[in-house]
Formats: C-alpha cells, sequence, structure tokens
C-alpha cells in the first residue's frame, strides 16, 4: 500500500479563510481585520440581516512559496459575496496599503480570490463607490507589481466585481469558474427568456465559464481545482513576468466588433473562434448608422462644446475636445443610437462599442498630453441608464470592455488629468463605474430623474428576494438603497449639487452656471494636488455620518498591518 499518494486539497469547496490559508505558507499568515475584531455591516439589521464579524471578507498577509504577499477571498457563502461598506473598504483599504509599501520599496504580491455576484444590493450605492476605490487601486498597484485574480467556482465573479476581475494583471480559472458582468438570471429579467435561458446551466458554462474565457484568450489559466496547481501557476506567472494588458487592446477589440454580424445569435464555438483569433482580423470597416437620437447626454455634450462635431467613429459615444476659460478639456457623452446593432445598446446604455470606444479616447488624451506640463480636462457627462443586459455582450466580455473604460479614467486621472464627472440623468450600475466614478470630482444636476444606482428595482427585487415595495421601505433607513441623487448626496461623494437647472432645455445662463461648477471642480482637483479618490472619504459629509465605517476600517487596517 501507498501511503505518499496524496489527494487534491480542493479551493473550490473551501470557505474563504481556508482558501487564503491553503495559499499562504505555513506558520506565515496574519489576518487584518479578522472576525474577533468586531467590523460588521452597520446597514443589514435595520433590514432584518444578520450581519457577520468579518463582512464576508478575508485579508491576510504572509508568503507565497516566500515571495512577501497579500491574499484577499471574498466569502460566497455570506450574502452571495456582495461588497457592501465594510467588506468594500477592507478590500480597498487593504490594497491601498499595499499600495503604500511598494511605494516605499517594499513589494508585496496581491492575490484576489473571487466569489461574487458583485454589489451586495442591500447597501447598493456603499457597494459601487467601494468597487470604484478597489478598481482605482489595483490600477494604481499594477504599476509596481502584479495583481493576480482567482476564479475558482461556486459563484463566481459578476456585476461590478467582473470590472475588477477584468482589471487584474493575470486571471486563473477552473472549468467550475464563471466570469460574466451580469448574471444570467439579471440577464433573462432585463431582456426576457428569448434572449437568455437561465435554467439552461450547462450551455451558461460553455458561454462563461472558465474554459470557454480561457479558449477565447480572456484570462490565462485553466487549472485542475487542487490547491498545489494554484501555487504553481501564481509562481509561473510572477517568474514569467509576461502579463497580457488585454484592457489595452481596444482598437483589437472596436475591430474585431466591426465583423460582428447578427442575423442570428452567434453560437459559442463561432464567438470562442472569433476571440481566440481577434487580433488577425482584416481592418474591417466602421459602418454605423447614426439614428441621431435625442437624449440629455447629447444635450449638453452640445452645449458644453458649442456643437463641436464628435471625433468618435461610435456614434453612440460622442467626444470632443473644447475650451474652458481658455484651457482644452475633452467631454466624452455616451448616447442613444436606435440604429445600434448591438440591440441591447440602443437606449444609451453602456455597451461593449461604447466601453471600449470611450477607453479608445481617453487613451488618445493621455497619449497626447504625456510630455505636457498641464495635462486636459475630462469631463465624463453621465446619462447612461445601465450596461447593455444581452447574450451577445456577456459572450464577448462586456466585463473586460467596461473594465478597460475604468482603467482608462483611472490612469488618466493618476497621470493628473483632472476629471469632473458631471451626472445630467441616469448614473445606474456598471456603466456608471465605467463611465463616471473614476473622476476625481462628482458634480450633479438636482433634477428629479437624475438617479444613481446599482441596478433596475425589478432586477434588485429578484435578486434580494424583495418585493419593490419592501425595496422602497428599507431605502428610507438606509439612504445607500435609494435611487434619488439627495440620498447619494449623504454619503459624501458629491463635490456640488446644482439646483435651478432646466435638465432638458438648459438656457445658456444655466449653461454656464454648470460650466463654472466645473471649472470650480477643477481648480479644487488642482489645488489639493491629490490623484486618488480619498476626497470622497474626507468631504465633510462623509467625516461626520456617509462613511464613518469606511473611514473607520481603513484605520484599524493601518494599526494592523504589518
Amino acid at each position: 500500500m501507498n501511503n505518499s499518494i496524496k489527494l487534491p486539497v480542493s479551493i473550490v469547496e473551501s470557505k474563504a479563510r481556508e482558501r487564503a490559508l491553503l495559499l499562504l505558507d505555513e506558520g506565515t499568515a496574519n489576518e487584518i481585520l479578522g472576525p474577533f475584531d468586531f467590523f460588521e455591516s452597520p446597514h443589514l439589521e435595520a433590514q432584518n440581516i444578520v450581519p457577520q464579524s468579518d463582512d464576508g471578507m478575508i485579508i491576510m498577509q504572509g508568503t507565497i512559496r516566500g515571495r512577501r504577499s497579500l491574499v484577499i477571498s471574498i466569502e460566497g457563502s455570506f450574502q452571495g459575496g456582495g461588497i457592501g461598506e465594510v467588506s468594500g473598504a477592507k478590500f480597498a483599504g487593504a490594497l491601498e496599503r499595499a499600495y503604500e509599501s511598494c511605494e516605499a520599496g517594499e513589494l508585496i504580491y496581491p492575490v484576489i480570490i473571487y466569489d461574487t455576484g458583485g454589489v451586495r444590493l442591500q447597501e447598493a450605492n456603499y457597494g459601487l463607490l467601494s468597487i470604484a476605490e478597489i478598481s482605482s487601486a489595483i490600477v494604481a498597484l499594477k504599476k509596481y507589481v502584479p495583481v493576480i485574480g482567482i476564479i475558482p467556482g461556486k459563484v463566481g465573479s459578476f456585476g461590478g466585481m467582473s470590472l475588477t476581475a477584468g482589471l487584474c494583471s493575470a486571471l486563473i480559472m477552473t472549468r467550475e469558474g464563471r466570469l460574466g458582468m451580469n448574471g444570467p438570471e439579471v440577464v433573462q429579467q432585463e431582456a426576457g427568456i428569448q434572449e437568455l435561458n437561465a435554467k439552461q446551466k450547462p450551455f451558461i458554462w460553455k458561454m462563461i465559464g472558465g474554459s470557454m474565457r480561457y479558449n477565447s484568450k480572456l484570462v490565462d489559466a485553466v487549472i485542475e481545482d487542487d490547491v498545489v496547481n494554484y501555487l504553481d501557476t501564481l509562481e509561473n506567472l510572477w517568474t514569467n513576468n509576461n502579463f497580457k494588458q488585454r484592457t489595452m487592446e481596444y482598437d483589437t477589440f472596436l475591430n474585431m466588433l466591426n465583423h460582428l454580424q447578427f442575423k442570428q445569435k452567434i453560437g459559442t464555438d463561432e464567438a470562442q473562434e472569433i476571440l481566440s483569433n481577434r487580433s488577425e482580423l482584416a481592418t474591417g470597416e466602421a459602418t454605423i448608422t447614426d439614428g441621431e437620437n435625442t437624449s440629455r447626454g447629447r444635450t449638453w455634450f452640445n452645449a458644453f462644446t458649442n456643437n463641436a462635431p464628435s471625433i468618435s467613429e461610435t456614434p453612440s459615444v460622442l467626444v470632443a475636445d473644447a475650451h474652458l476659460n481658455g484651457e482644452k478639456a475633452r467631454f466624452i457623452a455616451v448616447v442613444p443610437n436606435s440604429e445600434n446593432k448591438f440591440y441591447r445598446a440602443r437606449n444609451g446604455e453602456f455597451g461593449l462599442q461604447e466601453a471600449w470606444t470611450v477607453a479608445k479616447y481617453v487613451h488618445q488624451a493621455i497619449e497626447e498630453d504625456k510630455d505636457s506640463s498641464e495635462k486636459r480636462l475630462i469631463v465624463p457627462i453621465v446619462d447612461v441608464p445601465g450596461q447593455a443586459f444581452g447574450y451577445h455582450e456577456e459572450l464577448f466580455g462586456i466585463y473586460l470592455a467596461c473594465a478597460a473604460s475604468v482603467e482608462a479614467y483611472a490612469v488618466a486621472r493618476q497621470s493628473g488629468h483632472p476629471i469632473v464627472t458631471c451626472v445630467v440623468g441616469k448614473a445606474i450600475s456598471g456603466a456608471f463605474l465605467a463611465h463616471g466614478m473614476q473622476g476625481n470630482r462628482i458634480i450633479s444636476l438636482d433634477d428629479s430623474e437624475v438617479q444613481v444606482h446599482v441596478m433596475s428595482k425589478k432586477s434588485a427585487a429578484l435578486v434580494t428576494m424583495r418585493t419593490v415595495e419592501e425595496l422602497d421601505e428599507f431605502a428610507k433607513s438606509v439612504p445607500s438603497m435609494a435611487y434619488d441623487v439627495h440620498s447619494f448626496k449623504t454619503l459624501g461623494a458629491l463635490y456640488e449639487l446644482i439646483d435651478g437647472i432646466n435638465a432638458d432645455e438648459p438656457s445658456n445662463e444655466q449653461v454656464q452656471k454648470v460650466i463654472h461648477s466645473i471649472t470650480s471642480a477643477k481648480e479644487d482637483i488642482i489645488q489639493s494636488g491629490d490623484r486618488t479618490l480619498a476626497n470622497r472619504i474626507q468631504s465633510t459629509i462623509a467625516v461626520e455620518n456617509g462613511r464613518k465605517a469606511s473611514i473607520a476600517v481603513r484605520g484599524k487596517i493601518a494599526q494592523q498591518w504589518n
């Protein structure tokens, strides 16, 4: 009998804390803000939900095969791995401390174990803010060390957290893992069962599972579920130090999208073939019809740029440079296009073409200004009802497209471009994460149709197993769940809420009032000298009440950081 045979040690079947301990070298693990620190969510008991003492987020320092590492592991069995204020602050705060360590010359290698459905809907806009801060920290860290994500299985990685996965330097998956922006049930809810039948489980895995993503050259490794395989793959990635930078492939993906035709649904095998060969496709002509639909985004783009023509080849993304007080500024708006061949993105949704186009033109501004001491102002004009919920969007990796847009804005801000986000209409979910949430400052019109949230009410009710009426009632005591901009302001992230504006038909005087707010915000950015998103937890509203838990968590991490 051979007693030396070792059985596989499963990461998939392990809990989040066990997963972190299995990866770290024996005896080196040091948990930060563990369960006995009792940092639980302050927002759940009011909704009759029992909180968890570590809020489902495990942060550990130690070494992995001798290399100093930070492991962040999400507990998928608590609230579906959803990101709330405390768990999000633990995640973002740990990455921010890792960045400071790297900046000081003490390299620490982050490994993120994903098991999450995205934002925790019971905390809604707290999760939205947290994911923006997590994304910003990942982008900043990649200047020093690779950030590697692991998606073992169980929940997978969805929602806004799929964007953070897309930002990682490399991704490791198992065949059981799933990666997509919109969960299948939510796509079915938003688009109908003809668009996607969420109950067809084998098909879902063929569409967004680990093997599909790997064979489509969207992730770096698919491995069998044994801890030694994860460790070997991590070591190989670190040693080879050859990362794909997929978020920079905006020209390649836009060209690929130009080739797609939708006379019928594209099958998973065909999509895999197209994606895997995307860099070899001949240059396709961008023949995109413009429906020239009216919208608030278009109205304000024209007002700010004095009706300048858009330089974008994508009609649903308006891009132009104009001068504010004699200084160049780039304005970007996403608008409806009833002729969009991506039929799930015809009403102003942030889809595949929109995301890759925004990334392209933000990077263009970065490149053009790289040798200038004064970087141009960038103004995302926000009127987005959400990301596009569709079969083809998930199939062709909308999570990565939106991650590319997030990264473009984050790199621009971190490179010295002041970014003032101007919200004129809806600012919903992943669309707002990808187009607006990376701004140094956010200003908004005070208007009843301005909404900020993570999901439509119908889908939020589906996911939380509540009625719409119950969600509205909970929002009265948990402002982060509300949709109105005044509730969003109580969280401390808004620089200014501008009243007295006709959002649909502004007068010249009203346009000038908003322009004055933009220039005021720009000056505040320049005077602060801060290129991070820290002002969102430093504002008076945030300190006094809006982000008290976020601030406390970061303070405790600083105390315990080794």
